[in-house]
């Protein structure tokens, strides 16, 4: 499953290469995108969490997907499913996230490339759910999760990666089941 690829409209989703791990850096490495996390990533750290999901992608699992654009074939960053490494009061879980460089904002690729991670969770890996978290003021992540469908689960916790007190610790929790499913 190395060669992992599925199209929407405008984006496809697919397997790492080498040759998105400097921009993919870059995105880490900018200010507006990794706004409401603790700080930027270095190039080191973006390098090892690209090896993680290449390798959980070879192996025929879901992981952050690199996303690029059908028309020019430019890597704008990454959408998927995972489980989160950290204790959360939700788990047991698989998430959904997405980080695109701040350039790609506003045309709707965020909501397109994670329709499309949604259907592939519930579909080809049969998910019962997904959920997904922002810090509560993170209103750009909030809006997508509510255009893809996601349901705020009015679940509020504090993220137990940050320290008490820091502005981003309150996070809100998000949910959806398959189309069909009758939730719990």
């Amino acid at each position: 499953m190395s060669d992992f690829a599925v199209n929407t409209r405008r984006l496809r989703l697919r397997q790492w290469k080498d040759a998105d791990r400097a921009p993919f850096a870059a995105l880490n490495a900018d200010p507006r995108v990794m706004e409401f996390f603790p700080s930027v990533r270095s190039r080191e750290t973006s390098d090892t969490a690209v090896d993680g999901y290449m390798a959980t992608i070879a192996a025929g699992g879901f992981s952050n997907w690199a996303v690029e654009v059908l028309e020019t074939g430019t890597f704008i960053g990454f959408v998927g499913l995972s489980v989160p490494q950290r204790a959360l009061p939700c788990m047991p879980c698989v998430e959904i996230g997405w980080r695109l460089a701040a350039e790609q904002w506003g045309q709707g690729y965020a909501s397109e490339a994670a329709r499309c991670a949604l259907a592939l969770g519930f579909d080809h890996y049969g998910l019962e759910e997904i959920v997904s978290f922002t810090a509560l003021v993170n209103r750009r992540s909030r809006a997508v999760m509510e255009r893809i469908g996601m349901v705020n689960a009015n679940e509020d916790f504090e993220h137990p990666a940050l320290p008490v007190g820091h502005h981003l610790r309150r996070h809100c929790l998000y949910r959806i089941t398959p189309p069909g499913a009758n939730p719990a």
